[in-house]
Parts: C-alpha cells; structure tokens; sequence
C-alpha cells in the first residue's frame, strides 16, 4: 500500500471517527430532534457527497423526518408499508422499478428490539466529488451512523411521552382530588333522626363518571339521586361535573321532579350536544309525611325492603335518560309512603353489571342479598362492598361503582 493510500485511509478512519464523537457528544448535549437531524444531513450530505436522503420513520406511525436534495413534498409518494418494509437489510435499488423510488439508490432498515424503526433511503451518490466518496465499502459507517441518530431520536421521542404521560398522570391526580370534593363521602352526608345516609364511589379509572348526592332541602324534605354518564374517563368526569353544579342549583323544594328532568335534559342538550347521556334516579323524601316521591331516567332500578313486611320492592324507570333526546317525550314521577322502618340502594351498573364467577352479571341478587335483614343501612353496604371484593382488587371490575343507601326511621 503507497504512503498516499495509506494517508487517504487513516484521513478516511479519521473522519469516521470524529463524526461518531461529534454525534455521540451531540445526543450526551441532549440536542433536539433537529439539531440531530441537521447534523446527520452535514455528514451524509456534505461530507460525503450523497445527493438525495430521505428518512422514514415510525413513531406511532410512519412519517418522513428528513428529505433532503428532493422536491418538496415528493417523499409523500412513498409508501413505506408497501415499498420498503419488504426491505430487512441494505439493498440496492438503482434499477428499481418502483416509480417513488427512482433517483434513488440504496435503502438502509434501521431495526430496534427486531422491528423496524427506520428506513433511510440515499441516492444520487457523486463518487468522484470532493471529500470522502461514499462507495459501497463505507455503506457500514453509513448504516452505524443512522442506527445511531434513529435510536436516540427515538429516545428522545420515548423521553418526551414519559414526561407527557408523567404530567397526565398529576393531572388525573389533580382531577381525582377535584371530583372526590363534588361527591359527598359517609362523614359528610345529612344526618336526622328520621334517616340514615351512607355512600360508596369507586372510579374504573382516576375520574368517573358516577355521581350521587344528598341535599338538605328543608326543614322536612331530603333530595338524593344516583347518576350514571355514558362513557368512561375525562369526558364523562367533565359532564359530570357540570351536571352537579346544574342539578344543585336547580334542584329545590318548590321544584317538581318532572319539571327538573326536563330543565336537566336542556342543560345537558346543550353541553354535551346529544354525544353523551345521563341516567338517574331522583328521590325527594318528606319526613313530615313519611313521602317519598322519586323519577327514574333510564337508571338502574333501586332496591327498596321494608324491614317489618319483609317486602323487597324495586323503583323502575319511568322515562329516557337525560340528553337522550332534546326533549323528553313524557316523564311519570312515583311516590311512596314509608309506613314503617324502610331501606334503599341506588347503584350504578358498574355493580349490577358486575360478572360473577361463572360470568354472570350479578344483577340486583347481591343487593337484595345484603339489605334483607334488620342490620343498619351502612352495615348492608359494608357487607356489600367486602362479598363482592369490590375494594380489594376484584379483576372482574370494569365500570365505575358507586352505591348510596338510606334506611328510613318511621
């Protein structure tokens, strides 16, 4: 080998080098997606006389992250699904036939945990230019280079959705928090001598879209409900939300249960614009009269025993859900007289939905189950909650799960 040979060699060992430290230090620097890319363009581009490059690659989806000694735009002609997945190591496609591919020369797959992450695609290679010629025997150094500046933009990209999902996650926290203040716990809910109140709310997710309440109306009356959002998630803790605020406002004395279906139907219309419903069950209970006047929208039906008769009873629907339709057709109301110590359970059909061993929905067997019996409302709900393992880490949960009993003291 003459002594130019072996200058132009250890020049050639020398660039390689120099380039794998200046890329390795730029992704130690923490340099962007761009700046990495911008680099690898100098190398590939104006080092080594390579006149077209195109980079695709997959980020939840195929993209092409660089194009370079193209027209503009001219990549989207590629599709990489049909012309280069078929491509699992270096090839030569000067005489490719595929028309997005003319121009170009050589396609290098970059693979990560045995699946493609990328596909570079070089050509219009000047083999007697000036500076280091990119001839097929340096095609490894090209193939080291772009493993390693895909790799760590896909770091780069990981690193960026864990603190996106890391932010989410505060977030859903945060959210949890808010919500847990706008459902009332056992602690808070009213409390006479005429009746007893106690609540359960577990979300599938962080934020749900169950809801119950209990409202203190007058000196006599009480008004509770039970609700259920379709859906799941942030959306329906939204609604949620709003329907609270909307229900508590609305929801007085003086107000009949009719009217305040439809007044909630409207408020519902409007914000979730028929994308998403409400069922719910409304009771008002008068402990002067020993009334209790209800409406159910579409809701589970509750399960009301009379202690003394032995007498299971269930309140069932009496109208469509709220926002169903932009006006409710018609809306029967119910009433009762409590004539002796009575209970009821309202739920969600996160519990009635609930599949049992063999994968039948429980329906309201377990319901009727636990508040057959003199023991207190909160004991039945307990005993509920323990039977079904619905705290302690039940596999078979797949919806939001609230409960909210009152036992009635005549």
């Amino acid at each position: 080998m003459s002594d130019k040979a072996s200058i132009n060699r250890l020049k050639l060992t020398k660039f390689k080098l120099n380039a794998l430290l200046n890329i390795t230090q730029a992704i130690n620097d923490n340099l962007s997606t761009g700046d990495l890319l911008i680099k690898a363009e100098n190398i590939l581009c104006q080092d080594l006389n390579i006149g077209k490059l195109v980079i695709f690659m997959n980020s939840g989806g195929w993209e092409c992250i660089l194009e370079s000694g193209c027209l503009a735009g001219s990549c989207a002609n590629i599709i990489v699904e049909e012309v280069l997945l078929p491509h699992s190591e270096i090839s030569f496609i000067t005489s490719s036939e595929e028309e997005s591919l003319k121009g170009f020369d050589i396609i290098i797959p970059v693979y990560n945990n045995n699946a493609p992450l990328a596909f570079v695609i070089i050509g219009d290679i000047d083999e007697e230019g000036t500076g280091v010629s990119p001839v097929l025997k340096h095609l490894n150094f090209i193939q080291t280079l772009s493993n390693i500046i895909v790799v760590a933009i896909e770091n780069i990209r990981l690193f960026e959705d864990s603190l996106k999902q890391e932010a989410l996650k505060k977030e859903l926290e945060l959210a949890s928090k808010m919500q847990s203040m706008l459902i009332p716990d056992s602690e808070t809910l009213p409390r006479s001598k005429y009746y007893q109140i106690t609540g359960f709310y577990l979300p599938h997710y962080e934020v749900g879209g169950d809801y119950y309440d209990c409202i203190q109306l007058n000196k006599h009356e009480l008004g509770f409900c039970m609700a259920d959002v379709s859906g799941k998630g942030i959306s329906a803790a939204l609604l949620m939300a709003n329907f609270q605020a909307t229900l508590r406002a609305l929801f007085t004395d003086e107000i009949m249960l009719d009217d305040l279906a439809r007044k909630l139907n409207k408020q519902v219309i409007e914000t979730a614009h028929g994308e998403k419903f409400i069922t719910i069950f409304i009771g008002k209970y008068n402990t002067k009269t020993q009334v209790l006047e209800y409406l159910n929208a579409a809701h589970n039906a509750p399960v009301f025993y009379e202690m003394k008769s032995n007498r299971v009873m269930k309140f069932e629907s009496s109208c469509v859900g709220i926002g169903m339709l932009d006006e409710i057709p018609s809306i029967s109301t119910g009433s009762y007289k409590i004539s002796e110590e009575s209970k009821i359970i309202c739920y969600t059909d996160g519990l009635s939905e609930l599949p049992d061993k063999k994968g039948k929905e429980i329906g309201t067997r377990g319901i009727e189950k636990c508040i057959k019996n003199d023991k207190s409302i909160s004991s039945n709900i307990q005993f509920l909650i323990q039977s079904e393992k619905i705290k302690s880490g039940n596999n078979r949960l797949f919806d939001d799960v609230s409960i909210l009993g009152l036992q009635f003291i005549v």
